[in-house]
């Protein structure tokens, strides 16, 4: 990833306001996938201004504009990760919520081979493993 959130939302010719730099920055430094009320108590803590509404509206054009990849894992809670980010599937704790990210090559192998085996060429993918911790 190259470019900024602020910068490729200038490059598709969104009109960057103070509060939605600050809400692109809350969501370039973070490294979970926040729901758009922990977006809110980020960005407010930096902007006292900025209101629910104004993280729902953003949050929203940021996504229709291909910024930001919508995420829904099953638990009623929309969440946003960047979506120029490096490629990654996600391991998502049902017990806690977690979300864990990872990369597995043979994964990756194994789903080229089926789109190939099935006649596709695979273009992207998105793969969500749901599970609770063995226990140790």
């Amino acid at each position: 990833m190259s470019d900024s959130i602020i910068e490729r939302c200038e490059t598709k010719g969104l009109r960057m306001t103070e509060q939605r730099r600050t809400i692109a920055n809350v969501l370039q430094e973070s490294s979970d996938h926040p729901d758009v009320e922990e977006l809110y108590a980020r960005a407010s803590a930096r902007d006292a201004g900025i209101s629910l509404a104004t993280v729902y509206r953003t949050v929203k054009l940021f996504e229709e504009a291909g910024i930001l990849d919508k995420l829904e894992f099953g638990d009623g809670r929309a969440r946003y990760e960047d979506a120029e980010r490096e490629h990654h599937d996600h391991l998502i704790d049902i017990s806690s919520g977690e979300v864990i990210e990872f990369v597995d090559a043979e994964i990756e192998a194994l789903q080229e081979k089926i789109a190939e085996k099935l006649g596709f060429q695979l273009k992207g993918h998105r793969l969500e493993l749901y599970g609770v911790p063995l226990k140790k």
